[in-house]
């Protein structure tokens, strides 16, 4: 078995960095900047190689906002299901799958626009002979 373990550390730490610091100025400023954390999320999953890759580290890199949710960050749970240990277990698995889902978003966006540049380079390579050959017979 090959254990590939090409990550990029740097994304995932500035990552959720940058996914808790929304968080938190969410909670002390606008509450319009908790979606804003997303952005963190995703720049997890673009800087990955694999989709699989982007998918596990933008769950990992979404335990600081499981971390600040259950401190009260994301707002406190008075009553109900969430207040129990098995809802408690429930919100972080919910947004572990959320932070594995934007990571995977992330990923697939960079394969994407891989395959796009790659395809532009294609016809511009097509173009640039057709061009040449053109000239060639005018002559």
């Amino acid at each position: 078995m090959k254990f590939d373990f090409d990550i990029d550390i740097k994304a995932l730490v500035f990552g959720a960095a940058i996914a808790a610091a929304f968080i938190i100025f969410g909670y002390l400023y606008w509450e319009w900047f908790y979606p804003l954390s997303a952005i963190g999320l995703l720049y997890v999953g673009y800087a990955q190689n694999t989709i699989k890759k982007g998918t596990i580290l933008g769950a990992i890199a979404s335990i600081p906002i499981v971390i600040l949710t259950l401190y009260g960050y994301m707002g406190t749970f008075k009553e109900g299901f969430f207040t129990t240990p098995a809802g408690v277990v429930a919100v972080a698995v919910l947004i572990l799958l959320l932070g594995a889902f934007i990571g995977l978003v992330g990923s697939w966006t960079k394969k994407n626009r891989l395959k796009a540049i790659e395809e532009y380079e294609q016809k511009q390579k097509i173009g640039k002979n057709k061009k040449k050959n053109k000239k060639k017979n005018k002559k």
